[in-house]
């Protein structure tokens, strides 16, 4: 019900889009259907960030394709049906599995495998999904 009238919003680098979250080099950078991004979300993506279908990102996150504190740079990739937890930091080269659940304030340097709850700084995987959390469940209840 929440996604009847989604559409891919207008984004333009550097500045905030209707839902008030900014990417940074928009030519390097892909959106998947039915995501939700919350406000004040930045996304860097010099070397790459695509976000699969049905990701939903918390306010206040950040995406980093690159870092300038240790020069470490590559694509970051959050894989369909995954979700970020509010305030989290995914750093360069990340990969988060298909419909994995990132807890908030969570710092991700590492891939995040398929189906997991992770959480921490640095975020580790604690638990695999129960069956209610588990990403098809969740995204066709939202449809």
């Amino acid at each position: 019900m929440r996604f009847n009238n989604w559409k891919y919003p207008e984004i333009t680098d550097g500045q905030p889009t209707t839902y008030q979250w900014i990417v940074k080099h928009t030519d390097t950078f892909s959106l998947g259907f039915k995501t939700d991004i919350g406000a004040f979300t930045y996304i860097n993506a010099q070397y790459g960030v695509i976000i699969e279908d049905y990701v939903q990102i918390g306010s206040h996150c950040s995406i980093y394709s690159i870092s300038t504190i240790d020069n470490k740079r590559g694509e970051v990739r959050l894989k369909k049906g995954s979700r970020i937890g509010t305030h989290s930091v995914i750093m360069p080269g990340v990969t988060v599995g298909e419909g994995s659940i990132i807890g908030a304030f969570s710092f991700v340097n590492s891939d995040i495998p398929p189906g997991v709850v992770a959480y921490g700084t640095p975020a580790r995987v604690v638990r695999p999904l129960a069956s209610d959390e588990e990403y098809q469940k969740h995204y066709q209840e939202s449809l």
